[in-house]
């Protein structure tokens, strides 16, 4: 089986708001299929979900809305109307776009909605999205998205005290990326030398307060 989409095709730069709604409705499209394609209540209601996500957001009808007539725009989704029902659904349509197998979905559908993550992470929350086999598949598919002719996604320098690298997904601001490496490549003993510079303006502080309270006691009792 060839991973490798067929056609290679410029990333688009997608908003927060768009990388919600789409990862909403491609998580959708697979754990709760007999609800899907979505409609516009409930895609809003999977926007705003309090768990496996992050940020938790709090979108109006309105905003996700604009944000599907965005994703019409660099066609990754869709309106679907007819049938026996009057109301209007939508769809994304990423893998009809990219040609991206179950198993790459899963894993841009985890990174637009938790942000980036570890294989680890994304092994034990991948649930009814994909079943991997192993770690070593995750890793698999991550390699594939890094490696393909247009990345599809980042490895992020492993962090102190970390066992694993995050990866992050591309289809997102270049300046959320930057910041993301920035905040990853901070080398350990600068970290330590920041908590110490604070801890030390703490007890600054501290001392301050110390000798003005002490002040104030001399002349409350003189």
């Amino acid at each position: 089986m060839n991973n490798e989409p067929t056609a290679i095709k410029t990333i688009p730069v997608l908003d927060s708001e768009e990388l919600r709604v789409l990862g909403a409705l491609m998580e959708k499209s697979k754990t709760t299929p007999e609800y899907y394609p979505m409609t516009l209540n409930a895609l809003t209601a999977a926007c705003n979900q309090k768990t496996a996500r992050n940020p938790v957001v709090q979108f109006e009808e309105t905003t996700v809305t604009l944000a599907l007539d965005r994703l019409k725009r660099h066609g990754l989704a869709a309106t679907v109307t007819g049938g026996t029902s009057r109301v209007v659904k939508y769809r994304h349509t990423i893998a009809l776009q990219y040609s991206f197998t179950p198993d790459e979905l899963a894993v841009l559908c985890l990174l637009f909605l938790r942000g980036p993550l570890t294989p680890g992470e994304l092994n034990s929350n991948a649930g009814r999205l994909y079943e991997f086999d192993d770690l070593a598949e995750v890793q698999s598919v991550l390699e594939k998205l890094v490696s393909s002719t247009a990345p599809y996604i980042r490895q992020l320098t492993r962090q102190p005290g970390q066992k694993e690298a995050r990866y992050m997904h591309l289809f997102g601001d270049p300046a959320l990326v930057d910041t993301y490496v920035a905040e990853t490549n901070v080398p350990p003993v600068q970290a330590n030398n920041n908590l110490e510079e604070r801890l030390a303006a703490v007890e600054r502080e501290l001392a301050d307060l110390k000798v003005a309270f002490e002040k104030l006691m001399k002349e409350w009792t003189g």
